[in-house]
């Protein structure tokens, strides 16, 4: 089976005189080939968890407020494992005064630009998508229907195609997938590349939309 993981970091807000939203926006995937890597992928999360976060209920990685140094340390657990990243980053400043209220064509588009980078005709097996839930269910039955309408053509008609959208509290891929997304989304944002260097290895694809 392949895994694919999506998450997102920064935000479609676009009124930069009266709020402070972020210059960029950032929409990950993690590419996990083969159920013993995605269960290795998520054993690393989960060791991460009990060994370097506080003991609590609550407690999952997250880009924005885990440190380098357990980041760090996850990435030793898994670097050895098979993933590819793949990410794509909006330059908001230059979006038309049109798309800005369409905030939900917008994430669709920009998913499906990343989407289209990942070798989805090689897979000879089943394609188990995850996406970070952040829609409401009008709009998750939007997206998937966009998806499947663009990538269908992609995939060999035997090979099924499933869709969750999940919290990162409940599905530990989304936790990984958060911490790759936030480290390539803070290097445009604030040119900070420590963290993306770290697993530098693993981006197959890394680009700015609309530079």
């Amino acid at each position: 089976m392949w895994y694919l993981y999506v998450d997102e970091s920064g935000d479609l807000g676009f009124d930069f005189f009266a709020k402070n939203p972020s210059k960029h926006f950032t929409v990950c995937l993690l590419l996990v080939r083969g159920s013993e890597a995605n269960r290795a992928i998520l054993s690393a999360v989960k060791q991460t968890i009990r060994r370097k976060l506080p003991p609590k209920d609550t407690a999952e990685l997250k880009g924005t407020r885990t440190s380098f140094e357990v980041k760090h340390y996850f990435y030793r657990l898994v670097q050895e494992i098979p993933f590819e990243v793949f990410a794509l980053t909006l330059n908001k400043r230059r979006v038309y005064e049109g798309l800005q209220d369409r905030k939900d064509r917008l994430y669709n588009f920009i998913a499906r630009q990343v989407l289209d980078r990942v070798p989805l005709g090689d897979a000879t097996t089943r394609i188990d998508l995850t996406m970070d839930r952040c829609k409401n269910t009008h709009e998750i039955t939007d997206f998937n229907d966009y998806i499947v309408r663009q990538v269908q053509g992609r995939i060999d008609p035997r090979i099924p195609l499933s869709i969750a959208h999940r919290s990162s509290h409940e599905q530990r891929g989304l936790q990984a997938v958060d911490l790759f997304s936030w480290g390539i989304f803070r290097s445009y944002e604030q040119r900070d590349n420590e963290w993306r260097d770290v697993y530098a290895e693993k981006v197959k694809y890394d680009e700015v939309y609309l530079k």
